[in-house]
């Protein structure tokens, strides 16, 4: 049986014994190694072994080792970070990456993790580094990397520290190894009585679990009325920023076949400048790749900052609200609710592919309901009427449904997941692919018709306004 194959990446000309180290160990263990060396000022005797030394490493991008020696330090290091992907990619194309590892400080870290971040997530990726504390988000972005720290510096000589820091790091990156060649040859993803036949990615915040539990509770119990296979199995991201980026992500990498996008919040960090903003990908990878979506405004009635002391003063004397010691939460305002409501539509308008709207009445999570703190029907109100709005302008038709309870009532969760599988079901008869994970660059564009659902009359005061779109009655 071939022995997994793992990429040693790194500064071998300060580093080769660690190197070195390393790759005896993961060899006993084994792996087969194949040493990338970005190494820039000199060569070694490791290096000159290594199955890509330095040379190799620059003709990635059509340079020489002389050419990169002459350039300022970070032109440098961007042509060897670039080389070292060409070549990370290659190996992963090939299905000949079972892991990555690297070691060093703050320059070999950044290398290390922008070749990682690129690398499908799934694939073992182990950095230690002195860096792994503090704010490692520029490092590890919306990857699954394993930043692990060093404790004694990674300095070109070992000691009984780093030995045993090396020892653990390489362990694991063995068993990970070995554990993801073993996974992926034998799982072709079929679907059988134990495996459901969709992956549908479902977003949660804290203040919209009972939601999100019930709607996914609600799409497992759906089976195949011939098989009885279970049709859907869904994996719930925490929407705070990292997890709305992480599931962009993975829905472009074609990971899943449809979306309930029950929590937006992210969209008021961005809007409102708080620590849990997603960034200007949320709401696009599911449009994009042409799959089922149902979106709701779960947690849209917040913005999110650290403990209180951190809220910006221009926000001191609005409605504020201490979720716990370390999350202060603020009320967004009429204005910004009508900001997100043109971003939302103009995002969602972008995409193609099966689309609907669901918009609880009561609220959006747990303290925007009547009585609650957050609960302010007109800021609401703006939000649907100029989101309504911007799809007109787009001329984007989509299936709009305001459900009469909050977004935590069983049935509005249940709404949405019934929604949903109706809408896999359509794609599905219309030519979709039904097995195996969906090549959304295959899928051909598909608009649905505009439906305003008027499911009653309370909750916001008036509700969305008749007369600018088709009403019907409800087909549930």
């Amino acid at each position: 049986m071939a022995k997994p194959q793992v990429l040693l990446l790194g500064f071998l000309d300060t580093k080769e014994a660690e190197h070195r180290f390393v790759k005896g160990l993961l060899e006993e263990k084994g792996c087969k190694v194949v040493i990338v060396d970005t190494s820039i000022q000199h060569e070694t005797e490791l290096s000159r072994q290594a199955v890509h030394p330095p040379p190799s490493v620059c003709s990635e991008v059509d340079t020489t080792l002389a050419h990169v020696r002459s350039l300022h330090r970070a032109e440098a290091l961007k042509l060897m970070t670039a080389g070292a992907l060409n070549i990370a990619r290659r190996y992963e194309q090939e299905d000949q990456l079972h892991g990555i590892i690297g070691m060093g400080g703050s320059t070999t870290t950044a290398l290390v993790c922008d070749v990682m971040r690129d690398i499908k997530i799934g694939v073992p990726k182990i950095c230690v580094s002195t860096m792994a504390s503090g704010d490692t988000r520029p490092y590890i972005g919306d990857s699954d990397i394993c930043l692990m720290p060093s404790i004694a510096d990674i300095s070109g000589s070992l000691n009984v520290l780093s030995t045993r820091i090396l020892t653990n790091a390489t362990s694991a990156m063995a068993g990970m190894a070995h554990a993801f060649k073993e996974y992926s040859e034998s799982s072709n993803f079929s679907a059988d009585d134990e495996q459901a036949k969709h992956l549908v990615a479902v977003t949660m915040f804290g203040l919209t679990t009972p939601g999100v539990n019930a709607a996914c509770e609600r799409l497992r119990s759906f089976k195949d009325p011939q098989s009885g296979q279970r049709l859907y199995e869904p994996v719930v991201f925490h929407c705070t920023g990292s997890g709305g980026r992480t599931m962009e992500r993975l829905i472009a990498e074609k990971w899943f076949h449809a979306v309930l996008d029950l929590t937006t919040t992210e969209l008021a960090d961005e809007q409102c400048g708080g620590i849990l903003s997603a960034g200007p990908t949320r709401l696009t990878a599911a449009g994009k790749a042409g799959i089922p979506q149902v979106v709701s405004l779960g947690a849209l009635d917040m913005c999110n900052f650290g403990p209180r002391s951190t809220v910006p003063e221009k926000y001191a004397h609005r409605t504020l609200y201490e979720h716990n010691s370390s999350i202060t939460l603020l009320r967004t305002s009429p204005a910004e609710c009508r900001q997100m409501g043109c971003e939302m539509a103009k995002r969602l308008s972008q995409g193609h592919g099966p689309l609907l709207i669901v918009i609880p009445k009561k609220g959006w999570s747990g303290i925007d309901v009547k009585g609650g703190p957050f609960w302010d029907p007109e800021a609401d109100k703006a939000l649907v009427d100029e989101l309504k709005d911007g799809f007109q302008r787009s001329g984007r038709e989509v299936d709009l449904i305001e459900a009469e309870g909050d977004i935590n009532d069983k049935d509005t969760a249940h709404l949405m997941a019934d929604k949903l599988n109706q809408l896999m079901a359509k794609y599905e008869q219309d030519g979709a692919q039904s097995s195996g994970f969906t090549d959304a660059t295959q899928t051909e564009p598909r608009n649905l018709t505009v439906t305003i659902v008027m499911e009653g009359t309370e909750g916001y005061q008036g509700g969305i306004s008749e007369g600018t779109a088709q009403v019907v009655s409800d087909d549930r």
